[in-house]
């Protein structure tokens, strides 16, 4: 091989390995002379309230001008924007006259600039916290050394309607591996609580129009949110407003202002604790999966969750076949290996919103939301297929191939929980009859599935299009809704979706807010305008990876029909299109 041709390629490698270097030094560099900048800035803005001079508002207008130029070429713009906004609000300091005396505060906005400004230093005081947080990650490279909540991966809710705080820490947040979303208000938190699946809630109390007492009732009253955890954030250090947040069911309390690292650090300690209490209380000690106490709990969840978003969900009801005989005749700890190598094959096979229970000895169930009986099938033969071509044991060299059983029931309107575990675990008990090694499905269902496709036309496919530049997320979402009678057409850009659209009829659209060439708000736009469109019914989804309250409203206005921020959940997003298009 030559290696002359690879003599450009390393030069170029080592030209950027060394820019990123120099970066990083620079951004050090800056960072800490950032802290002596903020230093002398909180000092000239506290002698200028006190007593204007025109040499401290001069020091005080180079410094910020300085940061604005600065601060973007080390990457930390959002520094640089603070300081923009810093330098337009003292702008009017350079045309006061060297030799002018103090009299010039009485035709001068120096006080309403004073005010305005304390709040833009204590979002540069943030920025230069985080900045040294990214530094020190930097330098470590090593997850042990950071804080202990990166350890854990969680998703967290942030309702406060003070917009920088909610920003800081979301950013700090997100710096320690958490996936943060963000609500202004009571409204906005129950329909992301409705969306999201979270691991823990910060609450501040004085919101305005509603206080953070009424999500407290929202949350106690729905049984889906019960146990979530939740840590009161509050300007308040009054021992009533603590006693009265702890008897609604607060985990912890912490006044404002707080340091990041103790609210980190109580963060962890209540999912810690909550994360011991799941596993001692709901998991089963040898498989590692759910147990039944917890299958008990969260079945009915599950269900009130169907009465506000219709949908069909299905039960497994698995029994290993022959297992009493591989506990006679290797032991009992070959029979645990057994039930933990099956446990892990069904876990690895299942989606994450799924639901696997260990029932009792080796039996175990499976909650399939979203799945009709005929998905449900399709799912448990193929797990049937690949527990017959792998072993799922091993022992002193000798490995273990079993096969199950397998039940399923569709939940049907009016049915009882112990009616359809009753169903699955019959159909499960027909397998074992017709020779085990097998997945049934219940024969009334069956009949009803049946019954339901002689009285019923095929339904004429309808027409949805998918407009987004990922196209991992295009794939993504065509693969989860492609068992709806739906034909589906991609668009990559706003362009091309407005030649689609002008050339056929869709009867819904979900829709990116940010594109290249023409953005999602920009199509609507043009939609509108459009005499051959503008009469059209077609539904629209609106995506967006803002959690702006001002792009949500303006998505509405613009004539979307719905509107979910990213990341959101595949689930939701399915029965949110069924509505759009009229299938529930």
């Amino acid at each position: 091989m030559n290696n002359t041709n690879l003599e450009p390629w390393k030069s170029s490698r080592s030209e950027s390995d060394k820019d990123a270097r120099i970066l990083r030094q620079g951004r050090k560099l800056f960072i800490r002379e950032f802290e002596k900048q903020l230093k002398e800035l909180e000092a000239l803005l506290d002698a200028i309230r006190a007593m204007p001079a025109v040499d401290d508002l001069n020091r005080f207008y180079r410094i910020i001008h300085t940061l604005k130029g600065s601060a973007p070429i080390f990457h930390y713009e959002r520094i640089g924007r603070l300081a923009e906004d810093l330098v337009r609000m003292w702008e009017w300091t350079q045309a006061i006259d060297q030799e002018q005396d103090a009299s010039f505060t009485t035709t001068n906005p120096v006080q309403e600039s004073v005010e305005r400004s304390v709040k833009l230093l204590l979002e540069m005081s943030m920025e230069y916290d985080i900045g040294i947080t990214e530094i020190q990650m930097d330098e470590q490279k090593d997850q042990s050394g950071g804080s202990m909540l990166r350890t854990l991966k969680s998703r967290l809710l942030l309702v406060d309607d003070d917009e920088v705080l909610r920003s800081y820490l979301t950013r700090r947040l997100q710096l320690d591996d958490c996936i943060v979303d963000e609500a202004a208000n009571v409204e906005s938190a129950i329909k992301l609580l409705r969306t999201h699946t979270y691991d823990l809630v910060t609450l501040d109390l004085m919101m305005h129009p509603q206080s953070g007492y009424e999500l407290f009732e929202y949350l106690k009253e729905d049984p889906t949110l019960k146990w979530l955890p939740l840590i009161v954030l509050s300007g308040r250090n009054d021992l009533n407003d603590k006693v009265r947040c702890f008897h609604l069911g607060a985990d912890d309390y912490v006044t404002k202002p707080f340091q990041y690292e103790e609210l980190a650090a109580r963060i962890y300690g209540v999912l810690k604790r909550t994360k011991n209490f799941e596993q001692l209380a709901f998991r089963d000690p040898l498989t590692g999966v759910f147990n039944r106490r917890y299958f008990d709990l969260q079945i009915g969840i599950e269900l009130q969750r169907i009465e506000r978003y219709p949908a069909p969900i299905s039960l497994v009801f698995i029994d290993i076949d022959f297992f009493k005989k591989i506990n006679d005749t290797y032991g009992h700890h070959v029979g645990d290996l057994v039930l933990q190598g099956l446990a892990h094959l069904l876990q690895v096979n299942l989606r994450s919103t799924d639901l696997l229970a260990r029932f009792g000895g080796e039996e175990f169930v499976i909650a399939l939301p979203n799945t009709s009986l005929e998905q449900a099938h399709s799912t448990m033969q193929n797990i049937l297929n690949k527990v017959r071509s792998n072993p799922v044991a091993q022992y002193e060299g000798k490995t273990f191939s079993i096969t199950f059983s397998a039940g399923i029931a569709q939940w049907q309107e009016g049915m009882t929980v112990a009616d359809w575990v009753s169903k699955a675990d019959e159909a499960m008990y027909q397998a074992k009859q017709q020779g085990r090694n097998r997945v049934l499905g219940s024969s009334s269902d069956h009949e009803v599935q049946q019954s339901k496709r002689r009285a019923l036309p095929l339904p004429e496919k309808k027409n949805l299009l998918i407009v987004d530049d990922d196209p991992i997320l295009r794939a993504i979402l065509t693969s989860h809704l492609e068992h709806l009678p739906i034909v589906i057409t991609h668009a990559s850009d706003g362009e091309e979706a407005l030649g689609l659209l002008q050339d056929k009829n869709y009867d819904a659209c979900i829709l990116d807010g940010m594109m290249p060439k023409l953005d999602g708000f920009s199509l609507l736009d043009q939609i509108k305008k459009d005499p051959r469109l503008v009469n059209s019914d077609m539904k629209v989804l609106m995506l967006s990876g803002k959690k702006k309250e001002d792009d949500l409203l303006k998505g509405y206005q613009m004539g979307a029909h719905d509107y979910m921020t990213k990341p959101f959940s595949l689930v939701e997003l399915e029965v949110r299109v069924k509505k759009l298009m009229n299938f529930i």
